[in-house]
């Protein structure tokens, strides 16, 4: 990519509607799978937008001169939608081991509610990790990257000023969670390769163990 070629700037709107999005899933979840009293099911996404809101306003778009401090806020965020989410999974499995009366059908939707929300959670955190995060990749477009999309391997098919963007990462999520293994976008580095296996992990809880289960007992 050449310096013209370099984008100024990258709009963070994308990724406020998926936090928006991660939001309204924990206020659907059911009361068994909120920590605390049911008042927390709407402090917690009333936290996130909190963070959020001001964020989006005063830095609509991701710049290579971003300040370390919206960086840490916007991971800060990124870290209450992860931590919410896995609190769900751990009483969700909970439930389910001690023979609750939640009906079948109630927890495929809990179980779908935690896996589009784990989904977007490792969509944030790849957007936000790779090659330091979104303002060093638009500093410097050449440096060194954990994760190998197609158009980086193979400029050819790549649109001129390409480079990746939070769709593109929440797409490399959306895969690693159905497939439980990379497809098109290659981890490099240790902790992207350690993050995806996470992330797999979780999904497979998620996946193979709620929602099989929740199947068997569906009235």
């Amino acid at each position: 990519m050449t310096s013209q070629d370099t984008p100024r700037f990258e709009a963070r709107w994308p990724s406020a509607i998926a936090v928006v999005g991660a939001a309204a899933l924990y206020l659907t979840l059911p009361n068994q799978l909120v920590v605390g009293p049911p008042i927390v099911r709407f402090l917690v996404p009333a936290l996130e937008l909190a963070v959020l809101i001001p964020l989006a306003l005063t830095s609509p778009n991701r710049r290579h001169s971003e300040t370390g401090v919206r960086r840490k806020v916007a991971m800060t965020l990124t870290a209450l939608i992860s931590i919410a989410n896995a609190l769900a999974l751990f009483f969700l499995i909970s439930q389910l081991l001690n023979g609750s009366g939640v009906q079948g059908r109630t927890l495929l939707y809990a179980a779908f509610d935690i896996w589009v929300t784990n989904v977007i959670a490792f969509g944030l955190w790849y957007w936000e990790l790779d090659g330091g995060g979104p303002p060093r990749r638009l500093a410097n477009p050449d440096a060194p990257r954990d994760f190998a999309f197609v158009q980086m391997t193979d400029p050819e098919v790549a649109a001129p000023g390409w480079h990746p963007r939070f769709t593109d990462y929440l797409y490399v999520s959306f895969t690693n969670a159905s497939a439980f293994s990379p497809t098109d976008t290659m981890p490099l580095t240790r902790w992207a390769k350690l993050l995806m296996m996470l992330q797999s992990a979780v999904s497979i809880l998620t996946l193979l163990l709620v929602a099989a289960r929740a199947v068997n007992i569906l009235h």
